[in-house]
Parts: C-alpha cells; structure tokens; sequence
C-alpha cells in the first residue's frame, strides 16, 4: 500500500518488565461490568435515544444484571439532565444498582453534574482529562505539568461538592487517551489523583484506563494495565478499570488480557456499539468466560430477546455472525461439519455426559436461547448426509439407514443447488415425503395375507400394476422374506440384498411405524422406499413396493 511511511509506533511500552498476565491461561471470575451503553453507546448513534428510550433502555440494562450504568453527561445536554433527574425522582434505581456520570474538570460543569446528581442513593463521579501525547501537544498545547493540574482541580472540586450534596458518591478517574500516553506520566497524574481522594478499602475509587483509541497489540494494553495495577498508590483502594475501544479490531482481546493484567473492572457496551469501530463487546467478553465455566454474573439466556432490545432502542443492526448473538453463529452448513455436529448430539446423549464439547459448538445453544431446530443445522447445496439426516431424525423422527440417509442427502443438495437457495425443513421433510414416503406408482399395494407354515411363512399377495391386478405368492423364512420372494422378477424388478430397519414413529395407541427398504438392483444401485402405517408389516411391505418404484 502506499503512504506506509506515514505511520509509526505512537504507544509507550512500561519501564520495567511487564508480563506477569502471560503466566495465566484463563479469566478466574467476572470483572465488576459497567454499562456505557446510555452514554458512551448513546452519543456514537446516528439519532440519540429519546429521554423515553434512554428509560426503557436503562430498566432492560438493570433487568440483564448490569450493578453498575454509566447514564450519561447530565451537564452536555438537556435530555441527559432530564433523564438522570427522572431515574432519580421516579426512582427507577435498586437499591443494589450504581449510576455512573461523566464531568470534565471545569468547575461549571462539576457543579451542574452535581445538581443532576441530588439525591442519588449511590453514584460514581466520573473525572476525566486527557493525558496522551499527541493530545497535549495539538489539542491543549500544554505541558505535562499543566495537564496535571487539570486533574488534580478537577479531583478536588469533585471531592468538595460531594461533601455538600445530597447523595452517596464514589470517584472514578480516567486519564483519556491512556494508550497514548508514556505510561510514568499516567501513573504519576493517577496517583496525584489517589492521593487528593485519599481512599480506604472501604470506600474504593476507580482508576479507569481507555483504550480510547486503540494503538497496539493487545499484549501490549495488558502490559500497560499490569504496570499501572503494580504502582498504583492505595491499591488495595483502587478498582482498576479498563474502558476499550476497539479501532483495531482487538477490544475483546484487551478486556481479556487486562484482567489477567489485572483489572477489576470493565466498561464496555452490548454488542460493541460505540464512536468509530466500537466499545468492547460485553456480550462476546461475558459469554466467552462462560464457555470456560465462569459466570460472568450477567443474564444472557435469551440472547434474541438482548439483540430485540438492543436493536429496539439503538436502532443499529446486530451481524448475522456476531459472536453468540447472531443468527447464523450456532449454524452449520458444511457437510463435515454438520456430520461432527449431529455424531457429538448423539455421543452426548448416549453417554450422559455434563461438559459441553460438542464438535464446532463452542457453547450449547440453548444456553442463550437458540434451538437445535432451525438454529444448529441447516441445509443448503453445501450440507452432506450427517446433517440432512439429523434434522430429519430430531425434527422428523425418521432415523434413516447410513446408506439411505447419503441417498436423500444428494437429492436434498442437487434441489438446492438447482434452486440455488437454503431448504427449509420443511421443504426438506416435504422431498423425503415425495422421494420415499408410500410410492404407488407404478405398483400399489392391494391386499395380502400369510399362512404359518411353521419354519416359514407363505405369503398371498395382491398388487395392482398401471391398474391390472396381480396375484402373487412365495414362501419365505418370514413373512417380509416371503413378500419379497413373490415380488422379486414377478413385476418387472430383479434385484438382491435387501436392507431393511423399522421404528416406531410416535407413542400412544395411534403410533405409527416406519419401515425402510433398500434393494439392490442388477446394476448395482441401491433404491429406498419408506412405508408409514400403524401396521409394522403393512409398512414393510409399503417400503418394500415403494423401493421397487422407485
């Protein structure tokens, strides 16, 4: 590509060694979650949420488990005011729930915050300035000593209007645009920070550190976090935050490996919503620490009743392939895969078994409220007999022959492929129905009966030919055995090695049975006939006309 040459590294590795995060292999427990979905996702949308919206949204976020909601910037606009003012007057907020509210460090703005904060049972303060690089020297043209200043004003006049508000307040500080910034510098205005705040174990504060835009490799961001959870001052006081963006694609990847980094906390969005590429995705970063048998302490069980939601108050699009939200993520329509897929739901049921490890399903399904049918395996030009043969199994009940299930498996695939469009199950039952299921034509089943012979059976059987009726008689070792013995080259088919299976359909007084037949022709080639009756004998030989049909 051309213009290579304009970019260059603009993140700051840590001073020292950083890596202690690499020696883990997986997230212990869930992170506290904050909610930035009616702020930081808010402002990123092309119509803002409405005040009703941004009310609604907020009772389905406390319905999803979130403790903690950032509610928005109650001094940038009148709506945000509003909206924080109504949730505290109607007070929609639990006992158990923290809103969050983010100020600048200007003294107007600490004061309006304030007075949209009254009579909050327990909210964050959230402080923040911007500390990178390429910030101070082209936005704010300021020194380094300057830029703390900034903060340390704006932590002090945050402290002083809680202790004369009405409300329980807690203080969050971000140095915005942390990635970019030499990471002494950041440590050192943090702790400028801690140390006007004075924290106890107590009552803990939050440091906040953006990937605002993200400029690394995600093992990089985890050294950062690492450096700054070692040296932070009052520590044990600290909830050291993470707030990714995800500009390079990675943010699930920086949520993951700050916490092994040593984050206690994350602030993030449903589905990734936020400015330029996004917030991390809570959704993917919760559901991926329960796929590893952590509860992520958030209620995902009806994932598309989130993405309704979601898509309700935001007005954006979930991707068919988002992770564990989309509607084609549980879905398989390669043959292999779907043969793996079907064998697994088969093995797991033989054996009982509790863990999930489902080939190609990294989560059971159900787990967010997807079904097998439909959701897990679905069939197009590309599908093979494994798959074809499961959905007829579980949606159907019919549990073909290996052999029968790679017949029906190419006709399935040659319709589709002429079509040039997905099957629904449906259609698929539909074709199996119409390739198997009863065949009259052009031999139909008129009457039969046998006789015991004690050894063997001697059948007497009637059949209609384009309409000519036809008696028919044979002896054989059972009463199938001897049906085929008085068909086979009596009706125009020679054929040899007859496959056979049958089972029950359904329970109940009014089940019926199915029969499969497989005969070899004189070239050859197997053909199939299916026979449906309450009678197991009447269906064998249903299956067994029908195979000759076709």
């Amino acid at each position: 590509m051309k213009n290579v040459d304009k970019y260059s590294i603009g993140y700051f590795m840590p001073p020292e060694p950083c890596f202690d995060w690499m020696k883990k292999d997986h997230i212990e427990k869930a992170p506290k979650w904050c909610s930035v979905d009616l702020r930081d996702g808010n402002q990123a949308l092309i119509i803002p949420m409405s005040l009703e919206q941004k009310l609604e949204f907020f009772k389905y976020l406390v319905e999803l488990g979130f403790k903690e909601i950032e509610v928005g910037f109650p001094a940038a606009s009148d709506t945000e005011y509003q909206f924080l003012r109504a949730i505290i007057e109607q007070d929609l907020i639990p006992d158990d729930v923290t809103v969050q509210v983010l100020t600048q460090s200007r003294e107007h703005i600490i004061k309006k915050t304030y007075e949209a904060l009254k009579g909050a049972k327990n909210a964050v303060v959230h402080l923040y300035n911007s500390t990178s690089v390429a910030q101070r020297e082209q936005v704010f043209r300021k020194s380094k000593e300057e830029i703390v200043e900034i903060a340390v004003s704006g932590a002090k006049l945050v402290k002083e209007f809680a202790e004369k508000t009405e409300g329980n307040f807690r203080f969050e500080y971000s140095p915005e645009s942390f990635t970019g910034t030499e990471m002494e510098f950041a440590l050192e205005i943090c702790n400028k920070v801690l140390d006007i705040w004075q924290p106890t174990p107590d009552n803990k504060v939050i440091i906040n550190l953006p990937a605002t835009v993200q400029m690394s490799m995600p093992h990089v961001y985890a050294s950062q976090v690492e450096y700054m959870s070692k040296n932070l001052k009052y520590r044990d006081a600290v909830e050291v935050s993470l707030h990714p963006h995800n500009d390079r694609g990675t943010g699930v990847a920086d949520a993951e490996m700050g916490i092994l980094a040593g984050a206690d906390r994350v602030e993030g969005t449903l589905f990734g919503n936020g400015e330029r590429t996004g917030n991390v995705d809570i959704v993917t970063v919760a559901l991926n620490m329960f796929a590893q048998g952590v509860d992520p302490n958030l209620k995902f069980e009806n994932m598309s009743d989130v993405v309704s939601h979601y898509e309700l108050y935001t007005g954006m699009k979930v991707s068919d392939r988002h992770p564990y939200s989309g509607k084609l993520v549980f879905t398989a329509f390669s043959g292999s895969h779907q043969d793996a897929i079907a064998k697994g739901m088969k093995f797991r049921e033989e054996k009982n078994k509790k863990q999930w490890d489902v080939p190609y399903l990294m989560i059971d399904p159900k787990d967010v409220g997807r079904d097998y049918d439909g959701d897990v395996i679905r069939i197009n030009s590309q599908s093979g007999k494994g798959g074809i043969g499961y959905l007829m199994e579980t949606k159907y009940g019919f549990d073909m022959p290996p052999k029968m299930r790679e017949n029906f498996g190419y006709i399935v695939k040659g319709v589709s492929d002429v079509k040039h469009k997905e099957m629904m199950p449906d259609e698929v039952n539909e074709l199996f129905y119409s390739t198997y299921v009863n065949k009259e034509e052009p031999i139909k089943l008129v009457e039969y009966h046998f006789i015991n012979k004690g050894d063997t059976f001697k059948a007497y059987i009637t059949v209609s030919k384009n309409g000519e009726e036809i008696n028919l008689t044979a002896d054989g070792n059972g009463r199938l055995d001897a049906v085929t013995n008085a068909l086979r080259g009596k009706v125009g088919a020679n054929f040899t090695d007859l496959t056979y299976k049958e089972h029950a359909l359904s329970s109940g007084s009014r089940s019926q049975a199915a029969a499969y037949v497989g005969i070899t022709r004189e070239d050859g080639k197997i053909t199939w006939g299916v026979g449906i009756d309450k009678d197991i004998i009447t269906a064998s030989i249903k299956a067994l006309i029908g195979a000759i049909n076709n």
